[in-house]
């Protein structure tokens, strides 16, 4: 296969992410602090949350599920930082490797249009895209078909020469589906092995 544009996800694979990390002193017992991140800071609320850019919307009809929760619930979005601590070195240096080579590099995300701003202003990695494609600025998730359909439209990709990396199977499944190369991230050293086997890099 002729790679031609690469495709990033971001968070697990170039960011760490992980709501646990903002409620370790707010829910010190971790069986509380799962079942809170389970039943009321759910993953689909968190799904929902980006799938919009406004933050306070889904925020507040939460609260209004959970009014005990209330300061938990604002938690979320106050200690977002805590959830994202630090970027992935490894893959980090992957990226960078494939940028000074001149490779075509994009990312596709899901996300929500606030946090992914202050990301942005925070990891100087988002630099090595040529484009972004956020959930949150468009109304549209992975794995929906479409958007991939927009990502590739948008950034003039040509399906079958593309190469999807992202550490979601349903994900990396609908990037098959739509005529893209995909991969799993499982870890950096994974990833190079793949990388190098494809010739992408040496």
């Amino acid at each position: 296969m002729a790679v031609r544009h690469i495709v990033f996800d971001i968070g697990n694979v170039l960011l760490n992410f992980d709501p646990e990390y903002a409620y370790l002193d707010l829910i010190p017992d971790r069986t509380e602090r799962k079942s809170f991140l389970r039943e009321v800071c759910s993953r689909d609320w968190i799904v929902a949350q980006d799938r919009v850019h406004a933050w306070a919307p889904g925020e507040a009809d939460l609260i209004a599920r959970y009014p005990e929760k209330e300061m938990l619930i604002r938690s979320f979005r106050e200690r977002w930082h805590d959830m994202v601590p630090n970027a992935i070195t490894e893959s980090v240096a992957i990226l960078e490797q494939l940028s000074a080579g001149g490779a075509d590099l994009t990312a596709l995300t899901n996300f929500n249009g606030e946090t992914f701003d202050e990301a942005r202003e925070r990891f100087e990695l988002f630099n090595h895209f040529r484009g972004v494609t956020v959930s949150g600025r468009i109304g549209l998730l992975k794995p929906e078909p479409e958007i991939f359909q927009h990502h590739a439209a948008a950034f003039d990709l040509v399906p079958e020469d593309v190469l999807f990396i992202d550490d979601v199977v349903a994900n990396v499944e609908a990037a098959r589906d739509a005529g893209w190369h995909a991969v799993q991230f499982i870890d950096p050293d994974r990833l190079r092995r793949e990388l190098c086997s494809l010739e992408v890099i040496v």
